[in-house]
């Protein structure tokens, strides 16, 4: 799988990735055509309903990372958050998401436990870079025998520590053997962004998540010329809320669902999301 990971981002421009929560949303990703899925952490503590602060466990996040893989074709990067502790938990952590069939992860450079990204006021509180630097060599000889992609995640921009740290952090990771540097940023113009990558001289690509500006579509990520991988990292969730709420206020007014049974996915549409019907030709192939 992680051989796919990099063919992708070899022969392609550009590669996309679709978060997802568990095996039913990877592969709505999926057939809606994206390269790869994201194993969102964010989307997993909102399914569960706790904050994205390092509330979840390891065997949470890698057990439905594991269903993810197992469900789909296409590659899939599970987002680690900080790694779960310093470079010796990282050495355990890499390993088992590697031979659970994660392609690659992400790793950041906060301190554990973390707040997510996009928090107003969050604590947003970065690791020294030779540690950080430390836990990139563990990932990176954790998961070298599956082939795994270690992508660093530098929060400098979050943390409000300007580009010259993020640029100065980027290439410190790069040298640590990152495959490659995901630069996050929370600003509602993609300008940050922009100009981090006109000025990364760094020998590895780099990766966004355009989640604060959504503006900055793929063909101008493309014109720039330096980005692989972009990550839409928790429109599943937020496109599932979105829906249950419409169609839950619906049944509320309607005093039934006389009407929004017309308006949502069919049960025969589950089904074959659930792959019945190969199921049912396996019987029919092997019950005797």
């Amino acid at each position: 799988m992680a051989n796919s990971l990099k063919d992708k981002i070899g022969s392609s421009d550009l590669v996309t990735l679709m978060s997802a929560h568990n095996p039913l949303s990877a592969r709505l990703a999926e057939e809606a055509g994206f390269d790869g899925v994201w194993a969102s952490g964010f989307e997993l503590s909102a399914a569960y309903g706790v904050p994205d602060a390092s509330l979840l466990s390891l065997t949470q996040h890698l057990d439905m990372t594991r269903a993810i893989v197992e469900q789909v074709a296409i590659p899939v990067i599970a987002d680690i958050d900080t790694g779960y502790g310093n470079a010796i938990n990282v050495l355990h952590v890499v390993a088992a998401y590697a031979a659970a069939g994660s392609a690659a992860v992400v790793m950041e450079d906060k301190l554990f436990p973390k707040d997510t990204s996009l928090l107003a006021g969050g604590r947003q509180e970065l690791v020294r870079i030779e540690e950080f630097q430390g836990k990139i060599a563990a990932a990176c000889e954790a998961g070298k025998a599956h082939d795994l992609l270690v992508i660093a995640r530098t929060e400098a921009l979050i943390a409000d520590l300007g580009l010259d740290e993020a640029l100065r952090r980027g290439m410190a990771y790069a040298e640590a053997g990152a495959n490659l540097l995901l630069v996050h940023s929370r600003r509602k113009t993609p300008d940050e962004i922009v100009a981090f990558t006109e000025r990364w001289r760094g020998p590895v690509p780099l990766v966004i998540v355009p989640t604060a500006y959504p503006d900055l579509t793929e063909a101008k990520v493309r014109a720039l010329g330096k980005i692989k991988i972009v990550i839409y990292a928790n429109h599943a969730i937020r496109a599932a809320v979105s829906a249950m709420r419409e169609a839950f206020a619906q049944i509320r007014r309607d005093g039934g669902i006389h009407q929004v049974d017309k308006q949502i996915a069919s049960v025969e549409d589950i089904f074959d999301l659930q792959r019945v019907p190969a199921m049912k030709a396996a019987e029919k192939k092997y019950l005797r």
